[in-house]
């Protein structure tokens, strides 16, 4: 079962709430979030990367056969940018297509999973909450649309989570909850 978090951003009868700034790049009708992303890593610190990671980590599979990490995409931009944050956290990774007829691109790193820091600073958390939502967020494509964020995963306790740093942040989040009334008659 999916869950899924809801925060709230621009929109005419919520002036009073804080919203992402929205300094990033065009891609079609909507701002492009990886952009984003990598304009703010290049001046990040390591243990900023290192809480990037973190929360990109939601995103991936460990090999216990080759003790290996993995991230597979549709597209491979964000593996690029992923395989340079691991270069700067001393690491080396690679990226390889899946099948000669697949678009799916795969990173794969041996480097050491990342140690969670319990007491994380303000910027800790927004890393961590960036990685988060570059593996597991969305909005909407077209500029017509309600802006929102939301974040899909299994894990409940994970969305909980993300959900108290971005409060932390001052930041309204909608309740946690499956968005599929087949799976959940409850929602």
């Amino acid at each position: 079962m999916i869950e899924k978090l809801d925060c709230i951003g621009e929109h005419p009868y919520n002036k009073n709430i804080r919203t992402i700034p929205r300094e990033v790049s065009r891609c079609g009708n909507r701002d492009d979030p990886v952009e984003t992303t990598r304009r703010r890593l290049q001046t990040a610190t390591k243990s900023e990367l290192e809480m990037y990671l973190l929360g990109a980590f939601h995103d991936a599979t460990l090999s216990s056969k080759h003790q290996t990490i993995r991230f597979s995409q549709s597209n491979v931009d964000w593996l690029k940018i992923l395989q340079i944050i691991f270069g700067k956290l001393g690491s080396k990774s690679w990226i390889y297509r899946e099948g000669k007829q697949r678009s799916v691109w795969v990173l794969e790193t041996a480097a050491k999973l990342i140690q969670y820091h319990p007491n994380l600073t303000k910027k800790g958390k927004v890393m961590y909450i960036r990685g988060y939502f570059d593996a597991e967020g969305g909005m909407p494509r077209s500029k017509d649309d309600f802006l929102y964020f939301q974040f899909c995963q299994k894990d409940k306790i994970d969305l909980e989570k993300v959900k108290a740093y971005l409060e932390d942040l001052e930041l309204q989040c909608g309740s946690i909850h499956n968005p599929s009334r087949k799976v959940d008659e409850n929602y």
